[in-house]
């Protein structure tokens, strides 16, 4: 039989030669172990006990919290030539290595952010055992890098710290990583670059969405995923932020309830404790209570669950909603005002306090930045664009679908340079029974929509707050029997308020 670089020899009197057999049974498998000791590459984990600089260099013990050295780790993000000459200590993960002769050039990431590291042999600061033990390092193993700030002769494009780079003067593994998967800037690649690689008769590899769902961490890794993580927590940052300066009071509303919390979206069915019950779809009737309760601005940032049997990038089963309800004093152009404060502060927060995230976007995804220059159009005012720009027959008291809300959109967008804007006064019909009708002209509401890009983004009123307006609205427009119309109608009195959102 025959087994992985070895041989085993025939048993006697099953058709082999007796004596002779043992002698080359004994070459053949030093033969085998040659090959194969050829065929392992030798890792190297520590330094040469001969290298005068053996102490600047090796794999650390495992960390097993048995001590602190009291050192300090530096984030590769602030690292710049304002600090050139001086000694740092970074961590970081192995992102590219590239060896020759004497020399080594690392590159070493840390979340968005990478830097390059040089190594030059010149058995003072950097021998030639270092220089082979940082060229076998895997990439995706955690490193720790010291040396001095320097600035390069040129800028280094392939980092985001451009204007520097760290001469190495030690390095230590402290965990090495396994084979992978695939590479990270294979994942990283973004589809504009591999179709310029192609007219130029080059093939790029990518990474399909199965590999990167396989391999889900290592696929978080790269820096336009890190960068949406950040970001996602930058939006939910600077709409608190800018919530509070308002007045408003965060708040926490239930995700287990006993039924359906908003009409219009399917729901979640779950068992609770052997009795029925839902997930949330919307935090809506706690904030009316809340408002009811003389809270008066309230917000949440919390789960949303909704039933969606949709295949759409519209429609989704789980987010996290940014929900927020406040009482007016007199008019709901109140509630606009705050919603372009809120939203002009997140515009620039992020352009400001997240340039570098929205830039590691980009260089995977490319997108145009938002113009905020915020417009708030009627509904007629939108109904009439669209008719100027050849929809003549469109009817102007019926709801914009998808289409028809992104046609608007690029209009709004080449009329008056803005991606974000309000229409607002929808005509009642099409709105809620609880909804406001204009004091002008009742055929119409005190609604509004908030769009970015012809997208729908918010959906917003003033609720009716009188008994008998509401009572008289709700018999007029509601479906279904007596019993549960009268339920609708006790349920929006109980909880009513100036608007909601």
């Amino acid at each position: 039989m025959e087994t992985a670089g070895k041989l085993t020899a025939q048993e006697p009197g099953n058709g082999g030669n007796g004596g002779d057999q043992p002698k080359k049974d004994k070459k053949a498998d030093k033969k085998a172990e040659r090959a194969a000791q050829r065929g392992v590459k030798q890792v190297m984990t520590q330094p040469d006990p001969e290298d005068p600089l053996r102490e600047q260099y090796g794999d650390y013990d495992m960390v097993q919290s048995t001590k602190q050295s009291g050192r300090t780790w530096t984030k590769v993000e602030t690292l710049t030539s304002a600090i050139a000459g001086e000694k740092v200590l970074i961590r970081g993960r192995m992102h590219t290595v590239r060896g020759k002769g004497k020399s080594a050039f690392l590159m070493i990431r840390q979340r968005t952010a990478l830097v390059q590291a040089v190594m030059f042999a010149d058995d003072q600061t950097v021998s030639k055992g270092m220089v082979k033990y940082a060229c076998g390092i895997p990439k995706e193993s955690i490193v720790d890098v010291e040396g001095e700030i320097a600035v390069p002769a040129n800028p280094i494009e392939s980092a985001t710290q451009k204007d520097v780079e760290i001469k190495v003067a030690g390095i230590r593994v402290v965990s090495r990583a396994a084979a992978l998967p695939f590479e990270l800037v294979d994942a990283a690649r973004s589809e504009v670059e591999v179709a310029a690689a192609a007219e130029q008769g080059e093939v790029l590899v990518t990474v399909g969405q199965d590999i990167r769902l396989d391999n889900r961490v290592l696929d978080l890794r790269t820096p336009a995923n890190q960068a949406v993580f950040r970001l996602q927590s930058g939006v939910c940052q600077l709409f608190r932020s800018a919530l509070l300066s308002h007045g408003f009071q965060e708040i926490h509303t239930p995700k287990l309830i006993a039924g359906a919390s908003e009409g219009g979206a399917a729901v979640f069915r779950i068992d609770y404790m052997g009795r029925p019950g839902c997930l949330a779809q919307s935090p809506q009737l706690y904030k009316q209570m809340a408002i009811t309760a003389d809270l008066d601005r309230v917000f949440e940032i919390g789960p949303v669950f909704r039933a969606e049997n949709s295949y759409t990038h519209r429609h989704l089963c789980e987010f996290t909603g940014l929900d927020f309800e406040m009482a007016i004093f007199e008019h709901y152009y109140e509630v606009l005002d705050v919603i372009e404060h809120l939203f002009t502060s997140i515009f620039d927060g992020l352009s400001t306090q997240y340039a570098a995230d929205l830039a590691a976007v980009q260089m995977q995804y490319p997108f145009e930045p938002i113009v905020n220059n915020p417009k708030r159009l009627t509904f007629a005012e939108g109904i009439q664009l669209l008719r100027e720009d050849g929809l003549s027959d469109i009817d102007p008291m019926d709801d914009l679908n998808t289409e028809l809300e992104r046609r608007l959109g690029r209009i709004v967008k080449e009329k008056y340079n803005t991606d974000f804007y309000i229409l607002h006064r929808y005509p009642s019909a099409i709105r809620p029974f609880y909804t406001m009708p204009c004091a002008d002209a009742p055929d119409y509401s005190n609604s509004f929509d908030v769009f970015i890009r012809g997208e729908e983004i918010i959906s917003g009123a003033q609720r009716i707050h009188d008994p008998e307006l509401l009572t008289g609205r709700g018999m007029h427009t509601c479906s279904g029997t007596a019993a549960h119309v009268s339920q609708a109608i006790t349920l929006h009195l109980l909880t009513s308020c100036a608007w909601r959102i």
